[in-house]
């Protein structure tokens, strides 16, 4: 039976060795059919696991906010003919505040065995590193962009903090982050716990929890860094 393989990827640049189990380059040297969010990185992350691969004999389909959900099943045409497919996300794990939970969806639906590989989750080493509730939390994906909708999603995610003792997760586009910060300093609680999880895996990792008071002497600066936020 072929197998539809969700591949985790870096998160960071550095060797691909330090982060991801050597069982994902005999997946990823057997496969030659591929679902991505954008080919040229993953062409790039192909050619870091193994330079060996022959690049211009693989099918890549792209899976990305472009994609008609209408195209979706037949990214999975050689499956049912018999061919393993791989899923690769740009960081981290598919399915993952990515894309790639559609195509799993189906594939489920069309009987073909779903295979999840060992990988690196930002969201899950923050969550690890963050010393904040682990027994119970969510993850938000992204907060509201205009100023107004983020506040409100700010309070109420703070709420949920107290009345369910819920650590919650979000992320923002890496260009707003400082503001998002910047909001959080303003609008919650001088006790509530905020942790920064930035550039996770890389050279620069920077994981600090601090209450909202300690974090007002004194922000990172988080322009254009990957980053995850948790408050508990």
């Amino acid at each position: 039976m072929a197998k539809l393989f969700l591949v985790p990827n870096v998160l960071s640049e550095g060797d691909w060795r330090s982060v991801l189990p050597a069982g994902i380059q005999q997946v990823v040297s057997e496969t030659r059919y591929f679902i991505v969010e954008d080919v040229r990185t993953a062409r790039r992350f192909l050619k870091q696991v193994n330079k060996e691969i022959d690049i211009d004999t693989l099918t890549f389909f792209e899976l990305n906010k472009y994609t008609q959900a209408a195209d979706l099943p037949t990214f999975l045409k050689p499956a049912e003919e018999g061919n393993d497919i791989a899923v690769i996300s740009e960081a981290g794990c598919p399915g993952i505040a990515d894309p790639g939970a559609d195509v799993v969806k189906i594939a489920h639906q069309k009987g073909i065995k779903v295979v999840p590989l060992v990988g690196p989750s930002s969201i899950l080493l923050a969550l690890m590193a963050s010393g904040l509730n682990g027994q119970n939390f969510a993850f938000n994906g992204y907060l509201p962009v205009k100023p107004n909708d983020r506040v409100k999603a700010i309070q109420t995610l703070e709420r949920k903090i107290k009345s369910e003792n819920q650590t919650q997760i979000f992320i923002e586009t890496p260009y707003r982050n400082n503001q998002l910060v910047s909001d959080l300093i303003k609008f919650c609680s001088p006790v509530t716990q905020l942790c920064i999880a930035a550039d996770l895996t890389g050279e620069n990792e920077f994981v600090v929890t601090k209450s909202i008071q300690q974090w007002k002497s004194g922000i990172p600066e988080l322009h254009k860094i990957p980053v995850i936020f948790l408050i508990g």
